[in-house]
């Protein structure tokens, strides 16, 4: 049976016009109906040329996913939403809602108000096979396409006003590379005009594709999962890093930084007795001294028979970040955790699917890789 394109496929609809001699300058129209006018059909959509309707019935849908579900947290915060994809594969994408008027800033209160995060997944698994990430054990599925990706900020922001998105769920984003680019240009134009410095895309350090990053879109956010300062370590923690030697990941990231002058995310787990030690904090210190760069530390969660790690004390994790701050001055901060009650934390999020063989649940891995906001 043919299966329909999303309609927020950009370069497949922009081709279809082009070919039949339609203008693409009605693109962006075509997303913002679609965009607000959920369960639509592109019949229905108007001023469009004549010629553009069968075109899009017989090739396009509004959307080709579905909400399965939305789980909400008890921190009245958090949501996630299962996302059926047509071939029948699940992703999951996270809505996370802050309040900026919370907190101090300068001594005085903070402006703003709420705004909403979206945590995105690239692909259906993932084949770094980071060792503590549930994701990491089902392998890879299937890449996701440009459409398919931006279909969950259209799905999220129906439920909420998305300010910021974060490619840091279920898939390594640079491993589909193609359709992250058309995706996020989707998402920085007409209607949903995000601006790229509230995109951020998150590596374990593909080296080729973060030195052409920067060219293809610029003003984004670049996280990077460290993890470790030392590449013994992060090879027994995250195997694909024998293919990305630290030294060469530092020296891509060096010319990123030069050419984009934007401060670089680092986000390092906190595994006890593995990478959580002084020394590593003054390993890590040296490594990243000459950087302008934010360490996010992030507290451990346990995720059952999936790995054999534990959490870092409170108390390592604290003279960790007094040592990156106090030692280096490096500006560093510890991730709040948020979601767990739903498995929405970092490196937890297990999708629960009813089992007809069994006729309960059974905990399939169509998880996000590692929540990292």
């Amino acid at each position: 049976m043919a299966t329909h394109r999303s309609v927020f496929d950009a370069a497949e609809l922009r081709a279809q016009f082009n070919d039949a001699g339609i203008n693409p300058q009605f693109i962006p129209s075509i997303w913002k109906y679609v965009l607000q006018n959920p369960g639509c059909e592109l019949d229905e959509i108007p001023d469009l040329p004549s010629s553009a309707y069968p075109l899009l019935c017989s090739k396009f849908k509004p959307l080709t996913s579905t909400v399965h579900s939305v789980l909400h947290s008890t921190d009245g915060v958090t949501a996630k939403l299962l996302i059926r994809l047509q071939n029948g594969a699940f992703v999951e994408a996270v809505i996370m809602t802050y309040d900026t008027r919370l907190g101090k800033y300068g001594g005085k209160p903070r402006p703003g108000g709420p705004r909403s995060t979206l945590c995105i997944s690239s692909q259906v698994g993932c084949k770094m096979g980071c060792k503590f990430c549930a994701t990491g054990t089902m392998g890879f599925k299937d890449n996701l396409r440009s459409g398919e990706i931006v279909e969950q900020l259209v799905h999220a922001s129906r439920l909420s006003n998305i300010r910021n998105v974060v490619f840091m769920g279920m898939g390594e984003p640079l491993n589909n590379y193609t359709a992250l680019v058309e995706a996020i240009r989707v998402m920085t134009g007409s209607p949903f005009q995000l601006s790229p410095k509230r995109i951020t895309v998150s590596t374990v350090g593909i080296i080729h594709a973060i030195n052409k990053l920067h060219s293809d879109l610029p003003g984004l956010n670049l996280a990077v999962s460290l993890h470790a300062p030392v590449q013994e370590v992060r090879c027994q923690i995250m195997p694909s890093a024998r293919a990305f030697p630290l030294e060469k990941l530092m020296t891509a990231l060096q010319a990123y930084q030069n050419n984009s002058q934007k401060k670089i995310f680092i986000e390092y787990i906190m595994l006890d007795g593995v990478n959580d030690e002084e020394q590593h904090a003054h390993q890590l210190g040296k490594l990243l001294e000459t950087f302008q760069v934010v360490v996010n530390l992030i507290p451990f969660n346990p995720i059952g028979s999936f790995s054999q790690f534990r959490t870092s004390s409170e108390q390592k994790v604290s003279e960790f970040q007094k040592i990156l701050r106090g030692t280096y001055n490096i500006r560093t901060t510890v991730r709040k955790q948020m979601g767990q009650d739903i498995s929405g934390a970092c490196g937890q999020l297990v999708v629960n699917l009813p089992d007809k063989r069994y006729g309960e649940k059974t905990g399939l891995i169509t998880d996000i890789e590692d929540l990292r906001i």
